[in-house]
């Protein structure tokens, strides 16, 4: 039994603290191209990650490892590599006691796993707008996953957590044959059950059927609706960077006017913006599970630490920055734990579509990537738009327009959005392998900069 394991490592661990975390996972896929079934298929892992902690006038000196195990001896073994590594580690500067131990009453429960079974539904549906496709003359791409983990973790201050973690998440592109036009949609999902395959097609087709007309524009600065999907890219970005301790040092977008301060209390958005994370949000583990520290965001020495539901902005005002507890105890704030998942909303009932029925003239921006940071200071990023920017004229999408490079603030954008539309669960297309679980908003935005135009397809 693996709490068994993680008992016999710890017993083994000859540190001053130890943290031992187990993670079991299986993970069921299907991908297709060309409107033909390419793979699926089922996998197992399973890993450990070990930090070891020596203390030395109360600081710690982490050695952390993680790797595949099969059995206690493979954990145990872990565990003294782990325990070498610390004896040559530096000073952590994120050092501070383990948490105060919480047992949860289903620590010793099994895994819970996945199988291809979770997609017998979708299969179905995917069947159909891949014949559609075929007979339309197009062609679609994509590929869905469907994750479950169970994660236990235990330290030597007493603590024995569990946490089953489900992700899963579609994305569909449907092309025309020349490959020019093109469109994207995607979901998340914890278990496919609210997954429809049949509206999933019928939106990306209606988005290549806005493809067919194809326009060019110059770079400029255009008014531009950003889909909830682009503004989840854009936001998750300034989440990361959202480092309180980093912020004092005058390091990031968020540092304060004045040496050691923040922008803690100012307004960012006059929309009535409220931005959330959390495991009162979306799926999350109701404690801090940290496999390797994050500077200035999260601490190998936090875990199994509860993780609250955090407000990070309200009505627009900056309220709240990620602290470590270390950190947190060194600048006299409250810790802040930043959950992998995200809500902004603005308690807007506007749909996106009543959005572009308002527009006189302006851009549909529903995917990006490759975004890369520009300027720490102000968050300046850069980017590609990809898979659809439309024009919309009176009310109407008229047509694609050509790919642009952009440069903007995410930071700066809410400052500049005139307009929200209901918030609801979104996919984002650039980092959709780290961070699934959002809900967002479209944003309009009077002069987002297109800054030079992309040949890229």
């Amino acid at each position: 039994m693996i709490t068994d394991w993680i008992e016999d490592g710890l017993a083994a661990a000859t540190t001053d603290e130890c943290v031992v975390i187990v993670r079991e996972s299986t993970e069921a896929n299907l991908r297709w191209a060309i409107n033909a079934l390419t793979t699926n298929g089922q996998m197992h892992h399973r890993s450990a990650t070990v930090i070891a902690i020596a203390r030395e006038d109360g600081i710690g000196h982490a050695g952390v490892l993680s790797g595949p195990v099969t059995s206690a001896d493979d954990l145990v073994r872990l565990v003294g590599e782990a325990c070498a590594a610390a004896a040559e580690a530096p000073a952590s500067d994120d050092s501070a006691p383990l948490p105060d131990p919480i047992i949860d009453d289903d620590y010793t429960d099994q895994p819970v796993g996945t199988s291809i079974d979770v997609f017998a539904t979708f299969a179905q549906g995917l069947g159909r707008a891949l014949d559609a496709s075929r007979a339309a003359g197009t062609e679609m791409f994509g590929y869905a996953e469907h994750h479950m983990s169970t994660v236990w973790l235990a330290t030597s201050a007493g603590a024995r957590r569990r946490a089953v973690e489900a992700s899963g998440k579609v994305e569909l592109n449907a092309k025309h044959a020349d490959r020019i036009g093109s469109a994207w949609v995607g979901q998340a999902t914890t278990d496919f059950a609210d997954v429809d395959a049949d509206a999933l097609a019928a939106e990306v087709t209606r988005r290549l059927g806005w493809c067919e007309n194809r326009l060019e524009l110059p770079a400029g600065r255009y008014e531009t609706i950003l889909s909830p999907s682009t503004v989840a890219d854009l936001m998750i970005l300034a989440y990361w960077t959202a480092s309180g301790r980093d912020a004092e040092q005058g390091r990031t977008v968020f540092a304060g006017a004045t040496p050691g301060s923040t922008r803690v209390g100012e307004t960012l958005s006059l929309l009535p913006l409220r931005l959330t994370s959390g495991p009162g949000a979306m799926p999350a583990p109701a404690f801090a599970v940290v496999e390797g520290s994050s500077p200035g965001l999260t601490s190998v020495y936090d875990n199994g630490a509860e993780a609250e539901t955090v407000d990070w902005m309200s009505d627009g005002r900056l309220d709240r920055l990620a602290y470590t507890r270390a950190a947190a105890q060194s600048s006299g704030q409250r810790y802040a734990f930043p959950s992998e998942n995200l809500v902004l909303d603005a308690g807007s009932t506007l749909t996106l579509d009543e959005m572009i029925r308002s527009t006189k003239r302006g851009l549909l921006l529903t995917c990006l990537w490759y975004i890369r940071e520009v300027d720490i200071d102000s968050l300046l990023v850069t980017g590609l738009t990809r898979d659809g920017v439309y024009l919309v004229e009176d009310g109407e999408i008229v047509g694609m327009v050509n790919n642009f490079r952009f440069n903007e603030s995410p930071v700066d954008l809410l400052r500049r959005a005139t307009e929200a539309s209901v918030s609801r669960p979104t996919l984002c297309r650039e980092w959709n392998d780290w961070f699934t679980f959002t809900t967002m908003p479209g944003l309009r935005v009077p002069d987002f900069n297109m800054s030079t135009v992309s040949k890229a397809y």
